[in-house]
């Protein structure tokens, strides 16, 4: 467990530990307001870690550290994925690896999409796990979760990764299909940044 109770300051540089462009738009937006410098392990040419841990959590942490180290930086990490009830919870932390070192995530859709077959159970679930990590090897960890369900065929052109096969709840809208603002309204990833937010980011007043 952390013990650490350091909150970031207004000023300070956090380091966003992915080379996944489509995530540090996404934070960069969510993050906008605070006055915190944030860069990206990509702008930094730090190495990317091999993803090891056997959770989401495992993952983050991993990475977090990874970068907190390189850096001497405050770091925030998200291991995330896209889970499938069919597939016994499928691609999940090798959401990214479906993919391939080409990202091609329009093949990892219609992977699911084959291997799912006529199974009625089109339940799914995305998973973020944010960790932010410090120099001195503490960390904090947060879990976001959103249910909804497999749709096909893939729709929308917002977004990013699984985004088009996957509408939030009983709706009918993919996630690709929504603007950004409403996506980070609902999203596992906004519901993991809410309580990153709460505990670790500079207060507001």
């Amino acid at each position: 467990m952390n013990t650490h109770t350091n909150r970031l300051r207004r000023g300070d540089t956090l380091v966003l530990a992915t080379h996944n462009r489509g995530k540090v738009a996404e934070f960069a937006a969510l993050l906008a307001g605070y006055d915190i410098r944030v860069v990206s392990a990509g702008e930094l040419s730090l190495p990317e870690p091999e993803e090891t841990a056997d959770s989401f959590d495992g993952n983050a942490i991993l990475k977090a550290q990874a970068a907190a180290k390189a850096a001497n930086l405050p770091a925030l990490a998200d291991d995330s994925g896209f889970c499938v009830a069919a597939l016994d919870g499928a691609p999940g932390i090798f959401s990214a690896r479906w993919a391939g070192p080409e990202k091609d995530y329009p093949d990892a859709m219609r992977r699911i999409h084959e291997q799912m077959g006529d199974n009625p159970d089109r339940s799914a679930w995305f998973i973020s796990v944010l960790c932010l990590a410090w120099p001195d090897g503490n960390t904090e960890t947060f879990e976001g979760r959103i249910d909804g369900h497999v749709v096909w065929p893939p729709r929308g052109t917002n977004g990013h990764g699984y985004d088009p096969v996957f509408a939030p709840g009983k709706g009918t809208r993919s996630f690709a299909e929504m603007t950004e603002a409403e996506k980070n309204d609902i999203s596992h990833r906004a519901l993991a940044f809410a309580l990153f937010r709460d505990a670790c980011l500079p207060m507001t007043d």
